[in-house]
């Protein structure tokens, strides 16, 4: 039986640099386990709004994505916690596009208080270009795709 892969966290350290798409979040109840602490798969929401809204904002809608067979699955994910986020608080989930490597695009995370004072989280998520009729990697991103992406 051999060994599962470590998934290297090293790439998560944080980033201070102005090209980050920022989402503001409330930590609502349901959010929440009993003790008032963000549940972890919150995270991975609210990240995936704020990846949904930055993509929005260079030109990139999920429905247009849709419409010529296009989707943007998650294919790889990498997550630290560092300090809780608890109910009623407010943070900042800022995300970018870090790289592209074909179909492949990486975008990393940081939630942190409005201040900017309190790192709560760190993370990595990779998407994959997929044809929706045959569910198959593409072998390029479609250039309205690519176009948008490659601009600043």
């Amino acid at each position: 039986m051999s060994e599962s892969p470590q998934l290297s966290t090293s790439h998560l350290a944080p980033v201070n640099r102005a090209d980050w798409f920022e989402y503001r979040v409330r930590a609502q109840p349901h959010h929440t386990d009993y003790g008032g602490i963000v549940w972890h798969g919150t995270y991975l929401t609210w990240m995936e709004e704020a990846r949904v809204e930055a993509l929005r904002s260079r030109g990139i809608n999920f429905e247009d994505l849709v419409a010529i067979g296009c989707n943007l699955p998650v294919v790889e994910l990498s997550i630290r916690y560092l300090q809780p986020v608890r109910m009623g608080m407010e943070a900042i989930v800022k995300t970018r596009m870090n790289e592209m490597e074909g179909v492949r695009i990486h975008f990393d995370y940081q939630i942190e208080s409005i201040e900017g004072e309190v790192l709560f989280l760190t993370g990595r998520v990779t998407l994959v270009a997929v044809n929706l009729e045959s569910g198959k990697v593409m072998r390029r991103l479609p250039a309205s795709v690519k176009d948008a992406l490659m601009r600043k």
